[in-house]
């Protein structure tokens, strides 16, 4: 709630720059055209990853994960790590935080084994992790759009910096954590899935989507039609499960009124002091001065404004791609660094577990510097 509060204000601000004449129609409808399409991505591909938790898609999925690891608690943890890098790169990282949390916590659980590291790499992985594709994170959507890259550019140029992301947390994780991952367990038994039809509708849903978001179509519009396919097939089976708390409607609000009060800053030329910080060039340390000023932005501001303010700075495609591994990677230091932390929180609360803020940002001051760093020169010396 308040996240959507917060966004409330924020697209008041927006509205009065646009009554006072701060933003102009054509600036409006440049904006809208820009921005609407990627909120009809992040809404639809909410709820087809919401009805396919419902389906029992990803329970399913852990499940099998704990049998694969016959009671051997560092292969439970390599499968969680490869699924919530998966989920983050194809379904993007605020469907790790929200799904996966709570199914690995479960995972630890029954394993009977501290659920920490896995919680964890779930948190981190969603926001290092989201690097690869566009559609891993609002800000690579909004990067992709703004240099007229297609997906498999997109990836080819962030495939280095984003394997040495994903490398390096999970080194961190494993050296901070190892008598807890190299504990033995009891594997679970599964159990199968309630409504195979739906699970079976989710399942092959998913499977054709995620080509589909790689292939160069307008990602809404085959994120929009698989949420589609879903909620009719819940519409037969099990139309209780379909209610308005599907939509994000705290994520839209509080994007739109970022996109507004940040283009507002920018038609005031407000943000023209943060040129000197993000600098020029494209050397090593011109890369790393960029991506540093990214991820400093992104904890004291979250990373949707931090990116929106230093995008105009971020000029040619490496230099973009050094901007995003700030924001993203680098966002793991304080709760508000990125909206997927504070939605894993709230999903972690809600299960029992509790993190002490402080060692988790102290855990970040250490991993965000190594995982920034390591990424940056990986782009560095790759492009």
């Amino acid at each position: 709630m308040r996240i959507a509060i917060v966004g409330g204000v924020l697209l008041a601000v927006g509205a009065a720059a646009a009554i006072l004449g701060v933003l102009t129609p054509e600036a409006l409808a440049e904006l809208a055209g820009r921005v609407l399409p990627i909120l009809g991505f992040v809404v639809a591909v909410t709820i087809v990853a919401e009805l396919a938790a419902e389906a029992g898609l990803f329970r399913v999925i852990a499940e099998r994960l704990a049998a694969l690891a016959r009671g051997r608690a560092i292969v439970l943890w390599l499968l969680v790590l490869v699924l919530a890098t998966a989920s983050t790169i194809f379904l993007s990282l605020d469907t790790t935080a929200v799904l996966l949390t709570p199914v690995v916590v479960a995972l630890a659980a029954h394993a009977r084994i501290s659920p920490i590291p896995f919680a964890l790499t779930t948190v981190w992985i969603a926001n290092t992790g989201s690097l690869l594709l566009p559609v891993s994170n609002l800000t690579n959507l909004l990067a992709a759009e703004r240099l007229d890259l297609h997906p498999l550019q997109f990836a080819a140029l962030a495939a280095a910096p984003a394997v040495v992301a994903i490398a390096v947390t999970a080194v961190v994780i494993f050296v901070t954590r190892p008598r807890q991952l190299l504990a033995r367990f009891e594997p679970e038994t599964a159990h199968p899935p309630e409504d195979r039809v739906l699970f079976g509708v989710a399942a092959v849903t998913l499977l054709l989507l995620v080509p589909l978001l790689v292939s160069g179509i307008e990602v809404w519009i085959p994120a929009s039609v698989a949420a589609v396919v879903l909620v009719l097939a819940f519409a037969v089976r099990r139309p209780e499960v379909l209610n308005v708390g599907l939509v994000p409607w705290q994520l839209v609000v509080f994007a739109s009124g970022l996109f507004l009060a940040v283009e507002a800053l920018h038609a005031v030329r407000a943000t023209d002091v943060l040129a000197a910080i993000a600098g020029t060039g494209e050397g090593p340390l011109d890369l790393l001065r960029l991506a540093g000023a990214g991820a400093v932005s992104a904890n004291l501001v979250n990373n949707l404004p931090a990116y929106l303010a230093l995008e105009p700075f971020a000029e040619d495609p490496v230099r973009m791609i050094a901007l995003l591994i700030g924001v993203n990677a680098g966002a793991i230091v304080t709760p508000w660094g990125s909206l997927a932390t504070l939605l894993w929180h709230s999903r972690l609360v809600s299960t029992g577990v509790e993190i002490s803020w402080p060692k988790f940002m102290l855990l970040g001051l250490v991993v965000a510097p190594l995982v920034v760093t390591s990424a940056t020169l990986a782009l560095a010396f790759t492009s």
